[in-house]
């Protein structure tokens, strides 16, 4: 199997974008140009799957001091996409029977008091963003502190949920961090290991890292991923970080941001559209992980990490992420086996709505 995947991943990664994809190239041109910045602090990686095949398209600085351009082997933070790589692995866990949805998190991280209500919260909730949970790092304005592990433990054990869990959608950065202690302490391993062993490892993604963030070998970017990572910009194009630096308000190994290539995003693209030939639980578990479970508004609906969009245009299934000194996008139209990767360097650039315009344009194309 793991030859059969590294022998698609290099077909996967070798279509130019060229010659008859020029119109493909102008429709993704118009769009991306009104978020790549005019100022050159930092630019955009745009990963297309499109009639079995991937396309990429580069605009703008990876680092505008030295003047290096981004690439498709550029490295940047996924900022929230993180998110349906652990929602990955509970729905794997779920279809190989090792984890329920409806099992409270308490039964997992033992130092949650009984008495909370925070022990009644289940893993379908965090992973459904419908705990109800929300911190001041979840929501502007961002505060200048975070948790240590037992900051955090404290601080859910005394967080009281202002309507009954499971009957609101609020979207809470810290029940993924919950949700991730949840996944390590069930399987006795870090998280970077599960999402490496489970999803990485299989795929051949050999670009995609999550440094631990503390002083191991895997603590911190290699010198070599460091020299092919972007270097992050604020929405007023103001250095933020350096290249491959974690922003992060916990403060324990795991918690940062996972660092990844257009190159290695097509190929989860493509895993997750059923193009690719992976291992049944993990094909399985990226078709559940994209299942509604939740609906958030009359065309919305709340899969684990995934947000549908559905009504009159094709059914859309995407996760943005955004952060001061990033911003990335993955959406798909499985009907229409058609997806998108949009990943910067800039902070605020929302390239969610610029996906969806490129995709429901080679959707249309494609009919005429």
């Amino acid at each position: 199997m793991r030859l059969a995947i590294a022998a698609s991943t290099i077909a996967l990664i070798a279509a130019p974008a060229a010659g008859a994809d020029a119109k493909i190239e102008q429709t993704v041109a118009r769009h991306v140009r009104t978020i790549v910045p005019a100022d050159g602090a930092g630019g955009v990686a745009v990963a297309l799957r499109l009639d079995g095949r991937a396309l990429f398209f580069n605009y703008g600085w990876a680092d505008r001091a030295t003047k290096r351009p981004i690439t498709s082997d550029t490295l940047f933070n996924l900022a929230s996409l993180r998110k349906v790589f652990e929602a990955t692995l509970l729905a794997q866990a779920v279809h190989n029977g090792e984890l329920t949805l409806d099992e409270p998190v308490a039964k997992y991280v033992s130092e949650l008091e009984q008495a909370s209500d925070i022990s009644r919260v289940t893993l379908g909730q965090l992973a459904t963003n419908t705990s109800g949970l929300l911190l001041s790092q979840d929501h502007p304005p961002w505060p200048d502190w975070g948790y240590t592990l037992s900051e955090f433990i404290r601080t859910l054990n005394d967080w009281k949920a202002d309507k009954p869990l499971g009957t609101q959608h609020t979207y809470t950065h810290a029940g993924y961090i919950l949700l991730q202690l949840a996944l390590e302490r069930r399987y006795g391993l870090p998280i970077d290991q599960l999402i490496e062993q489970r999803i990485l490892q299989p795929l051949a993604m050999t670009s995609t890292t999550l440094p631990r963030g503390d002083n191991s070998p895997r603590g911190r970017l290699t010198t070599e991923e460091k020299r092919r990572a972007v270097q992050g910009y604020t929405d007023d194009g103001t250095v933020l970080g350096e290249p491959g630096s974690q922003e992060s308000y916990y403060h324990w190994p795991g918690t940062g941001q996972m660092y990844s290539s257009p190159r290695d995003m097509a190929v989860f693209l493509a895993a997750n559209l059923g193009e690719l030939p992976v291992e049944q639980s993990l094909r399985e578990a990226m078709t559940l992980a994209q299942q509604g479970i939740v609906s958030i508004g009359p065309r919305n609906l709340q899969a684990l990490a995934w947000e549908i969009l559905f009504g009159e245009a094709p059914t859309i299934v995407e996760k943005y992420g955004g952060l001061q000194n990033a911003s990335a996008y993955i959406g798909m139209m499985p009907r229409d086996k058609l997806g998108i990767v949009i990943l910067g360097n800039r902070g605020n650039q929302y390239p969610n709505e610029v996906g969806r315009r490129i995709m429901l344009d080679l959707a249309a194309a494609r009919t005429r």
